[in-house]
C-alpha cells in the first residue's frame, strides 16, 4: 500500500501536465491546476484529485502501521492531505480568468462548491506543510541533516508560494506555485518510498 503513495505524485503531475498542454485556453501563468476541473473535460482533473487523494489516504494508513506508535503524526497529516484532495475533487473549482474558453476574464464569482474547494484545498496544503515540518524536525533530532533540510525547504517553499499566490497572483507567482505543488508531491513520493524501503521518518 505504501507504493500507492509513491505513484500518487507522478499520476497527479503527469495528468496536470498533459491537461495543461492539451486543454484549449489553459495558461500556467494565469490558471491554477484546480480550474482544469471545469468545462467539458473537467472530469479528468476531478478523477485525478479523487484517485490521488485515495492513494494518499491508503498509503498513509500503511505508513502508520509500518512505523508503529512512535511516529503517528506524519501518517495522520498525510491522510488529511489525501482527504483534502478527495474533497477538492468532490467540490470542484469555478471557471475563472478566461478558462474554460468563453469564460470572462477576471476572478469571477465564487459558488458554494468553489468556496468549499478553496477550504478543502487549504486543509490539504496546511497538512502537507505541517507534515514536512514534523518530518524535518524529527530528522534533525536524529542528525539526518539532508533529510531535515530537504523536508523543511520543501515546506517553506510551498508555504511561501501559497501565501504569495493569495497576496499577489502574478504570472511568475502562479508558475512558482505550480512548481511548489510539484515539489510537494515529490516530497510525498520520497516519504512513502523511504517507508517502503524500511526507513522511518
Amino acid at each position: 500500500m505504501l507504493v500507492c503513495g509513491v505513484v500518487a505524485g507522478p499520476i497527479f503531475a503527469g495528468s496536470a501536465l498533459l491537461q495543461a498542454l492539451t486543454r484549449d485556453g489553459f495558461d500556467v501563468r494565469r490558471h491554477p491546476v484546480s480550474v482544469l476541473s471545469t468545462g467539458e473535460l473537467g472530469w479528468v482533473q476531478i478523477a485525478t484529485f479523487l484517485a490521488t487523494g485515495v492513494l494518499c489516504v491508503a498509503a498513509a494508513g500503511a505508513l502508520r502501521r509500518s512505523t508503529g506508535t512512535g511516529s503517528v503524526w506524519p501518517s495522520r497529516l498525510l491522510a488529511l492531505y489525501g482527504l483534502g484532495l478527495v474533497g477538492a475533487g468532490i467540490f470542484s473549482a469555478d471557471p475563472a480568468d478566461g478558462f474554460p474558453t468563453g469564460t470572462p476574464r477576471g476572478a469571477g464569482q465564487i459558488s458554494w462548491h468553489g468556496g468549499l474547494h478553496f477550504l478543502v484545498a487549504a486543509v490539504a496544503f496546511v497538512s502537507l506543510i505541517a507534515a514536512t515540518v514534523v518530518v524535518g524536525r524529527r530528522a534533525a533530532r536524529r542528525g539526518a541533516r539532508g533529510r531535515a533540510g530537504y523536508s523543511l525547504a520543501t515546506g517553506a517553499f510551498f508555504a511561501v508560494a501559497w501565501v504569495a499566490l493569495m497576496v499577489r497572483p502574478a504570472p511568475a507567482v502562479m508558475v512558482a506555485f505550480g512548481l511548489a505543488v510539484t515539489a510537494g508531491w515529490l516530497w510525498v513520493s520520497v516519504t512513502f518510498a523511504r517507508a517502503a524501503s524500511g526507513r522511518v521518518d
